[in-house]
This record gives structure tokens, sequence and C-alpha cells, in this order.
């Protein structure tokens, strides 16, 4: 029988006082019976403003588990929001003793038991894992979704040694982000704050492309270097159609007791996100912080250590709604297996994949091969999935098997190649593609390599021209169910813009030799794995005063033949009907290439944010910029902020830094 919801209280700017002074601002959901009845604490620790940015899943989650007996607090970064101060970077060490501090305020209340969890998705799960790793002790459990265990391998700075333009994208994002001001009805220095921010917020784009290589400043957060620093229970959740597809495999294959769940989803909490089917996620939480925080036994030992969504394959799209597919139960011990179970086919004559072959096939690829890689990180809700693979296919080399009987593919491929390349600079897209009777091609996969980190990131080399050399590129995990009488395909390139940037150069890569290893699964008759439906508390209540719309679109110069992705994602605007605030965003990217000039890139990202507040009109204007030559990347941004319609500061910023091996 489930318990009576409490009554619940929220506080909407709680103080929370760091030793150095420094105040941090809570939005706190709290059984109004809590200093009577001690309650756990789940933390959420965000740089995202609680006030108006991360409102809409607020609403959705934490007064769920505050009824249900739990504080949960939302709470600002310093230097974001409503909180005092500046951020100087993600994750610094001033941010996570910050959450230390914290907890141990957090244990220490008489409204709390003095046990402490750690949530969040994306900028949440990574310093939720991190914070653990610093083991304090009120922190029993975690939840971690969308998150990684390697900041250099697989966050938005690098993959494969390769630079990736999220690295300038989202880095316009924190721009804009960490330049608006805090709501003017809470801080009275509200314009003192916002000046501070406006003067003294780092670029930081700039900041992380000084560290070309997986030296200290990447190593730092980075759980991996030590999985047994984390004495917090580890859920870990991630989705399909996400970039951090790769963490929650790992954490529960290194940490004891973690347990994993991947769904079909974009980068969104499970019991809102798409592609359906969404799961009852925080039904899920509540026994995992009920088992760690109450000492409840709700089984959650029990439960399959990794429990994954294999999708059905399906036509390409840039867009689902829905993923067919069903929910499987993964064992920690085979998960762990030195040799997973699997399948191997090779790279063999003309074009065909499947039994062992010698090839021989040279490829040289257009700068803009990639366009219909999609985004990076599906994140806006916008047409971000990859679309039909054909035409990057036709700017790529290609092995395609024959009609297969049916395949379930299920963990992280690995191709071996050998390989020469006529430049020192080169690198590499692989995907691996589910090739319709009609030849529609859709991407099951991918994995890039800058073909300097071949032998590890710490220390890259360049290839000596003509030498060849044996390399393994793992591909991203993935659940994927490829139908009978369907083909698969390996198709690699030299180039993939927009999501990597160039080498210097063009180059050429030989191939000789090349082996797929591919993850299977068999269903092995064990009972389905089945989630309750979503539930969720009501939604955040607004007026829509100018509606969300999100556009891409490509376009090519018939003149120059520069080819350019053009990106506009307007969030809309809206109006806070509880506290007033008014809201709205809207971004723009464009990524500029001429298919025979590497050196031809370029970005441009724009970020507008308004904030309204009786009278009070408040911009920004986020601008920064990115171009290239042989030796050097080129950067410069712009932070323009308004009140009522005049221009009250302004500050530019530009940049030189030189390539490594990049």
């Amino acid at each position: 029988m489930k318990n009576a919801l409490r009554d619940i209280e929220e506080l909407p700017d709680l103080g929370i006082h760091l030793s150095d002074g420094t105040r941090l601002s809570a939005r706190a959901w709290r059984p109004v019976d809590a200093m009577a009845d001690p309650v756990p604490v789940i933390l959420e620790y965000l740089p995202y403003r609680k006030r108006d940015g991360t409102c809409a899943r607020d609403a959705l989650t934490h007064p769920y588990f505050a009824q249900r007996g739990y504080a949960c607090l939302r709470v600002d970064i310093r230097g974001n929001g409503d909180s005092q101060g500046v951020m100087e970077d993600e994750y610094t060490g001033q941010e996570l003793d910050d959450a230390v501090q914290v907890i141990a305020w957090l244990a220490a209340q008489p409204w709390c038991n003095g046990n402490v969890g750690m949530m969040g998705i994306s900028w949440g799960g990574f310093n939720s894992l991190q914070v653990a790793a610093m083991a304090p002790e009120p922190l029993k459990a975690i939840i971690t979704l969308c998150s990684t265990v390697d900041r250099f391998a697989d966050d938005i700075h690098y993959k494969g040694g390769c630079l990736l333009n999220e690295n300038l994208g989202w880095g316009a994002t924190m721009w804009s982000y960490s330049s608006r001001a805090p709501d003017p009805a809470l801080r009275s220095d509200w314009r003192e704050m916002w000046m501070d921010r406006l003067e003294h917020e780092p670029f930081l784009p700039a900041s992380w492309l000084r560290h070309q290589t997986r030296d200290d400043y990447w190593t730092h957060g980075s759980v991996c270097e030590s999985y047994d620093t984390i004495k917090a229970k580890v859920l870990a959740v991630g989705g399909w159609g996400d970039a951090y597809k790769n963490a929650v495999p790992q954490l529960v294959r290194n940490i004891p007791g973690a347990k994993g769940i991947v769904g079909p989803w974009v980068h969104k909490y499970p019991h809102f996100a798409v592609p359906e089917p969404r799961i009852g996620f925080l039904q899920e939480a509540l026994r995992w912080w009920d088992r760690w925080l109450k000492g409840i036994e709700t089984g959650v030992e029990n439960d399959p250590d990794y429990r994954a969504y294999i999708m059905d394959g399906v036509r390409p799209a840039t867009w689902y709604t829905h993923r067919p597919g069903r929910w499987v139960g993964v064992p920690h011990e085979q998960l762990s297996l030195q040799d997973p179970v699997g399948t191997t086919v090779w790279l063999g004559q003309n074009g065909v994949l499947g039994d062992p072959a010698r090839t021989d096939v040279t490829i040289a690829s257009a700068a803009d091969c990639g366009a219909d890689a999609g985004e990076y990180c599906a994140i806006w809700l916008g047409p971000e999935l990859p679309g039909d693979q054909r035409r990057d296919d036709g700017q790529s080399a290609c092995w395609t098997s024959d009609p297969i009987e049916g395949l379930s593919l299920l963990g992280a491929p690995k191709v071996t190649l050998r390989i020469s390349s006529d430049t020192p600079q080169a690198q590499l897209s692989i995907r691996l593609c589910h090739v319709h009777p009609d030849g529609a091609s859709t991407r099951i996969t991918y994995g890039v390599l800058n073909l300097s980190h071949r032998n590890g990131s710490a220390r890259p080399e360049p290839m000596p021209p003509g030498e060849e050399h044996l390399i393994t590129v793992s591909l991203d995990h993935i659940g994927y169910a490829i139908p009978e009488g369907h083909r698969l395909r390996i198709s690699i390139s030299t180039a993939y813009w927009p999501l990597i940037w160039p080498g210097p150069t063009s180059g050429r890569v030989r191939v000789t030799m090349g082996e797929v290893f591919l993850p299977t699964w068999t269903d092995d008759g064990d009972a389905p794995i089945t989630f309750p439906p979503p539930e969720a508390a009501p939604p955040w209540q607004t007026e829509e005063l100018r509606a969300e719309r999100h556009v891409r679109r490509q376009e090519v110069d018939m003149v120059t033949g520069v080819t350019s992705l053009i990106i506009e994602d307007d969030f809309g605007k809206v109006r806070d009907l509880d506290h007033g605030l008014i809201n709205g965003s809207i971004a723009r990217e464009k990524w500029d290439i001429h298919p025979d000039d590497p050196l031809s890139a370029r970005g441009t990202c724009h970020w507008t944010d308004e904030l309204e507040r009786g009278d009070l009109k408040l911009r920004t204007e986020a601008r920064c910029e990115m171009w290239s030559d042989a030796t050097y990347f080129h950067l410069s941004a712009t932070i323009e902020a308004f009140e009522n319609g005049t221009r009250i500061y302004h500050r530019d910023v530009t940049d030189r830094i030189e390539r490594q091996c990049l």
C-alpha cells in the first residue's frame, strides 16, 4: 500500500552561505512537517537558472519526491541564476568544494535526517559523479543521467582526439547563460551582481581549446581515473538518442552495486523524454532513494544490473516520436566479459562487408562530408537526429553486406583497420549503418579518430606519411535490431563536418585491412523487462507570449561553393504565472565550409536572452565566432547587455590558440 502523500511547502530563495561568504540560492520543496519528522534531502546542483531555466522539468520532478517524504533542493551554482559570485569554468575544484559544503549544510539542518542524495542530468549528472568521488559522508546515493566518466574522451569538447564543434556551440550557450541577470524580485543587489558577471565571466571555448590533449585539466573530474573512490550507491541512466551513450555500461561494469538503464531517449529525463516509450522514472528513482536514504527494502539490489532498450531498425529520420523495440536485462557478469559475445565481419573486396578478404581502398572525402550527421547532442527537440545517410555514404568508402537473417546489437562495436595517410594530420569518421531494401541508410552508431591520437590522447604523434599502422576505433554503445533481409554497411570518411572541426589539409587515407566486431544479443527466454508508466507532478504554469520554433536549414552558395548549416532555435517567451517573471531565448548557429578547403571552416553563434519584470526589460546578446588557419585557431566573442533598450555593457574577447596535432 502506498503511503499517504505529505503536504509540502516551496521556498523560492533559500540561502546557503559558504565559508568564503558567498550566498548560494536554492529553490526548495519539502514536507511542511519536516521539522517534526525529518526527511532525507535530494540535491540538484546546476548553473542553468532555477528561476527560469529549469522550471519546466523541476515542476514535474521535485514536488513529486517532496510529497513522498523528501526535501528537494535545486541550487544555482555560484555565478549563475540567483547565486552570488562568478563561475570560472565547468566542474572546477571550487564548484565541487562548494557542493561538499552544501551537502554538509543540508545534512545538519533540523528538517533533514542526515542522509543526502544527489541527482542530475548532463551538468548535474557529471557533478553528481564527481562529488560522489569526493565521498562526503552524508552523500549516500546518486542518480546520474546523461553523463560521462571521461571528460576528454566523452564530453562536448573532444571525441577520438577530434575537436567537436560543440566545444564552440555549448561554450556559446554558457556565454549566454552565465551572463544573464538574477531575478530583480529576489536580489536587491541584482544590478551589481549582473555587472560583476558580465565583467568577469570567462569565454570558456578558449579555455577548453587550450587543452587539446588528455592532460590534468581533463583527468580532473574524470571518475574513470578512480572508480573506487565512489562510495555512494549509483543509478546511471542514459539514452541512445543522446551524446552520452557510453557512461552507463562503464559505471555498471566498474562500480560494485551500480545499476544502469538506457532507453531510446534524447538528452532528457525519461519520464518526459522522446522518443517514447517513456518509463516511470520517478517511481524507479523513488525506489532508489527509499532504499539508500531511508533504509526501506525496495528490492533495487535484485534489479538487473543493466536494463537496455534494443530499438527496432527503422527508416532514417531527423526526429522520432516513438521507437519500437524491447527491453532486455543484462547481468553484471555478461557486461564484464573480457571477450564479449558477438560476431566479426571484414571489409572485403569490391565494397563487400562479409568474409575475410583483402581490401585496398583510398579515401579522400570532401570537407563537407557529414552534413546528415545530426547534432552531436540532441537536446532542443528540433530536427536534430541523423537523417538519411546516403549523401554522406556517397562521399565515403563503403562496405555493404549481403542481406542478413536478422541481428540484434547491444554494446560497442569495434573497427580495426590497417591504414596509411599521405598527410601527418588526418581524421576518420566510421559509421555503422542499416541499409534498407530501397537503399535508405540509417546510422546505427559511429566513432571518430584523430589519427595523431591513434596511440592515445595524452601524447599524440603525427602520422608518418605513407607508413602503415593498425588502429582500433570503438564506436558508441548501441542497442539496435536489424530486420531480416536488410543489410549492414560500414562507411568511412576523412571528414565529418559540421560535427568535428577539420584537419588543416585535405588528405588521403588508404585502408588495406578492416575487421568489424559486432556485439550481439540473443534473447534467452527470461521474463521481459517492464517499467511502470510515467508519473509526474503538475506541469509548470505559464502564459505563452511567443511560440517555440526550431529550424535546421542547409544552403549552398552557387557562386562561392560554400555550404552552410543554419540552425535557429527559438525557445519561445513565457510569463511564470506564479511569480510573474518573463523570460525568452533565441539561439542561432551557422557552420560554413567549402568542400575543397578545410581551412574555410567557420562557426558562428548568437544567443539573445530576455528577462522582464514589470516595467523592467533586460536583454543580453552573446555572440562568438571561430575559424582557423594551418597553425592557429582564432576566436572572437562579444557580450552586450541592455536595460530598457539602452546598452549598459559591452565587452569583446579575441584569442589565438596554436593547433596541437589537431
